[in-house]
């Protein structure tokens, strides 16, 4: 079985023969837990493929919202990724400096939440690049400024009151990315938060299972991840929702599920982050 969607994934052979193309544009999306003692710019302008810009996902969001990172306006994301010379009829390559490429697929998923579809992630990050011996610079370049259109595609995202309803209704699967240890509330969450647990009802497919183990996290096969989705006992005929601590881990889910042919599954921004404070959220715990 071969990927459905082999658009949203690109080898570093791929992006090491196009680098100097004129359409493309590379992204670092590096991102650390907030209990990493790690300074993700920092590590950017030390270090990152050539030509690439840096994505902070704690910038590029919703300045007013006491959540991290959640979705800004499309006229802040538009501001904010032209002035990265980021914009229409760009074919953008996101890459985590991290270990898997946990923001790199939060990006991913933003790009296409406001209607830029020719976006991919590369498979094995930087850390693939670089076990690779590939070059790397430690000088930014200069962006120049690009005209970016967003188009907000709402299917994409789900927020708290839908959630609610959807503990009720029942009507989409509901996919957790943390660790079985967080899902059951035996273990406190990196950002801590009033409850511990899932939301009822949900599945717990920790986001490494559609990786790899080894030194560059690269994506698995589809016949892979299609048997890591039936062993967690994953209808794949139905919707799709995936969450996890505050919304990036789950875009990797929803990646994996893009590459075998779900393109529509869905992102709960807040997850549980959200859910663990909200005052009218019922939580489960096993």
């Amino acid at each position: 079985m071969t990927y459905a969607n082999s658009d949203a994934l690109v080898s570093t052979v791929w992006l090491a023969e196009h680098l100097d193309a004129p359409d493309v544009r590379i992204v670092d999306a590096t991102w650390f837990l907030p209990n990493s003692d790690r300074n993700a710019r920092v590590e950017f302008e030390d270090c990152h493929i050539p030509g690439s810009v840096f994505f902070d996902i704690n910038e590029i969001a919703d300045a007013a919202s006491e959540l991290p990172h959640m979705l800004p306006s499309p006229e802040k994301f538009s501001r904010k990724v032209q002035n990265l010379g980021l914009g229409d009829g760009s074919q953008i390559i996101v890459y985590d400096g991290n270990g898997g490429f946990m923001a790199a697929a939060r990006v991913w998923w933003t790009f296409r939440v406001f209607g830029h579809k020719d976006v991919a992630v590369l498979d094995g990050g930087l850390p693939k690049w670089l076990i690779e011996g590939r070059a790397t610079d430690d000088i930014p370049p200069p962006p120049r400024k690009r005209h970016f259109t967003a188009r907000t595609n709402t299917l994409l995202v789900r927020n708290v009151d839908q959630m609610i309803k959807n503990v009720e209704s029942k009507r989409e699967q509901v996919i957790d990315a943390r660790s079985a240890e967080r899902f059951a509330g035996a273990d406190p969450e990196p950002r801590p938060t009033q409850k511990r647990g899932h939301i009822p009802g949900s599945i717990c497919l920790p986001f490494n299972s559609f990786m790899d183990d080894n030194a560059c996290f690269i994506m698995r096969s589809a016949d892979e991840i299609k048997a890591a989705l039936d062993e967690a006992r994953v209808d794949l005929s139905k919707p799709i929702v995936t969450t996890c601590g505050s919304g990036v881990t789950a875009s990797l889910l929803s990646l994996g599920l893009y590459l075998i042919g779900h393109a529509d599954a869905a992102v709960y921004d807040g997850s549980w982050a959200e859910w663990g404070e909200h005052s009218d959220t019922p939580v489960a715990a096993d």
